[in-house]
């Protein structure tokens, strides 16, 4: 086998990548498991999981040059793509094509846990700019606002059009 050729290969534990705590509306936190900045990589991706809390939503919003994957794990809520809402649960699976409008929202009485998988990468760059570093096990911070300066931060990473009325639910 010729070293040279070889792509990496990783493994991480159930407590290991990075984490962050998000701000409001979605409160909750994202764990970055990999990306093309933390392995060897052909293609440009990032991938994670997010858990959104009870209640708590992802504004809708569009990526202009991404597209995004998404497989809930546990939780109940409902997807809005395009302005239809649709069920989710444990088993669902999304693909979200160039600049069509979705938001996320945890209807049910448990906190809504998805792997997000982005094509050609950079949403674990966004988390961690609007995100407080999360150690696991720690206690859920009180809701804490988005950076005020959230819309460049938005448009230097991965977001073409974002909800801005973010205090609403969609």
């Amino acid at each position: 086998m010729n070293d040279a050729a070889a792509g990496d290969a990783r493994l991480l534990g159930p407590e290991e990548g990075a984490g962050f705590w998000q701000p409001v509306p979605a409160n909750g936190h994202v764990r970055t498991l990999f990306s093309d900045t933390t392995v060897r990589s052909d293609a440009r991706f990032a991938m994670g999981t997010q858990t959104v809390a009870p209640g708590c939503f992802i504004r809708e919003h569009t990526h202009d040059r991404n597209e995004e994957i998404i497989y809930v794990v546990s939780g109940r809520g409902h997807l809005r793509l395009d302005g239809e809402e649709r069920a989710i649960e444990p088993g669902s699976a999304v693909f979200i094509g160039r600049d069509r409008r979705h938001g996320f929202v945890a209807s049910g009485r448990e906190p809504l846990t998805f792997v997000w998988y982005f094509m050609p990468g950079g949403l674990d760059a966004f988390f961690a700019a609007i995100g407080r570093p999360r150690t696991p096990g720690e206690p859920a911070p009180e809701p804490f606002p988005r950076p005020e300066n959230v819309a460049e931060i938005e448009r230097r990473t991965v977001f073409g059009w974002t909800d801005p009325d973010y205090r609403k639910e969609g």
